[in-house]
């Protein structure tokens, strides 16, 4: 089939956790014979901040990374109706343009044979709930919410009638432990500063024990301000500023231990959704401790796939234990990994994706995924 996907940007991650979700999905679809092309609009604010922040070079190494993926930028004059005329499938995510929205749902009303999804990867439906509430949603076949809280104030709400919990995941080609690389760092976190929904907390759970313990330790991510880049200084932290996910998997290797600091709107209003780099984390068999946040899900064993700290002390206490019991932290790294390996990955969000399209999808798209099955 061809799977078109509507992205703010999947050649750019500058701030932008989705495009690591949606390269390992259309990767997965790609090895399994399926065609896939994103659509990315002129101007996005994550293309052309990585431009301003590393020059065409972070372009040109996206494509010699995923040479296999495809993306086309669409502007004002783009022809939409002629691009989806041989589409399966279109996914358009949440951080399209509203008129576009409604205007390819209008092109599946007039009579379009593909499934049309919409796809929610971010917090904006209790942060910004009437961007989401004037999105016109009525011609989607259904929804993608990256967490079942997500899926439920969906169906409350009454933004659409089909609607589905698609967590994000790893992509395990790329996400692996890399037991040759030699550790040189104790802790690695890699994160973006985050509007201020997390400056309390990045001081408690990442700067002050930092500085108490003393560790050799490097913070990856982009948009900190000054303010936040004096505090990482003072508390002897290294700041490396963006790197790509591609890169992602050494600095993991290249540390002892890592960690999870959950935005605020996420731990308040959406329990249940850890973003991205937890996964990618665990999938490179590194050791985690997180912050506070309400697993409501069950995706994971807290305490045993990752520890959990619920204060700075507490983060203070589990740093120390992890670095110094080898024991403990093998123990964890092996956890996380199987549980990422057996529930996690972007070939499980595929098949996951598959079983969404047999349910709601249209007639032409439920015949082929017929036939694919029988084939098999």
């Amino acid at each position: 089939m061809r799977f078109i996907f509507y992205t703010h940007s999947l050649i750019s991650d500058w701030n932008h956790g989705n495009a690591h979700f949606l390269r390992g999905v259309m990767r997965d679809l790609i090895r399994r014979g399926h065609e896939a092309l994103a659509l990315e609009p002129e101007g996005a604010w994550s293309r052309d901040n990585l431009l301003r922040d590393q020059g065409e070079g972070a372009i040109d190494r996206f494509h010699a990374t995923f040479p296999e993926l495809q993306s086309e930028v669409y502007g004002e004059d783009f022809d939409h109706g002629a691009a989806l005329s041989d589409a399966d499938v279109v996914i358009v995510h949440e951080w399209t343009d509203p008129n576009l929205v409604e205007q390819i749902g209008r092109i599946r009303r007039d009579g379009a044979s593909f499934t049309l999804l919409f796809h929610d990867t971010h917090h904006r439906a209790v942060s910004a709930q009437d961007d989401i509430a004037g999105l016109e949603l009525a011609d989607y076949d259904g929804v993608l919410a990256f967490g079942e809280t997500l899926r439920e104030r969906y169906l409350k709400a009454g933004w659409g009638r089909n609607v589905f919990t698609w967590h994000e995941a790893a992509d395990m080609t790329l996400f692996k432990p890399m037991p040759e690389v030699e550790k040189t760092g104790d802790l690695i976190w890699i994160g973006n500063w985050g509007d201020d929904e997390r400056t309390a907390e990045i001081a408690e759970f990442l700067v002050r024990p930092t500085k108490e313990l003393g560790l050799n330790a490097t913070v990856r991510g982009v948009r900190y301000p000054d303010t936040a880049l004096a505090a990482l200084e003072d508390a002897g932290i290294r700041y490396g500023g963006w790197i790509a996910n591609a890169d992602a998997p050494r600095a993991f290797a290249e540390h002892r231990v890592t960690m999870h600091i959950p935005r605020r709107p996420y731990v308040e209003n959406l329990p249940g959704i850890p973003t991205i780099r937890v996964f990618e984390a665990l999938a490179c068999g590194i050791p985690l401790i997180s912050a506070p946040w309400d697993d409501a899900e069950q995706l994971f064993r807290p305490g045993t796939d990752f520890l959990v700290a619920r204060n700075g002390d507490e983060m203070k206490d589990r740093l120390k234990q992890v670095l110094a019991d080898p024991q403990m932290a093998g123990d964890l790294a092996i956890s996380g990994l199987e549980t990422v390996r057996s529930r996690h990955t972007c070939r499980h969000r595929v098949d996951e994706l598959l079983a969404v399209l047999g349910e709601c999808g249209t007639q032409r798209v439920v015949q082929k995924l017929a036939t694919a099955e029988a084939a098999e």
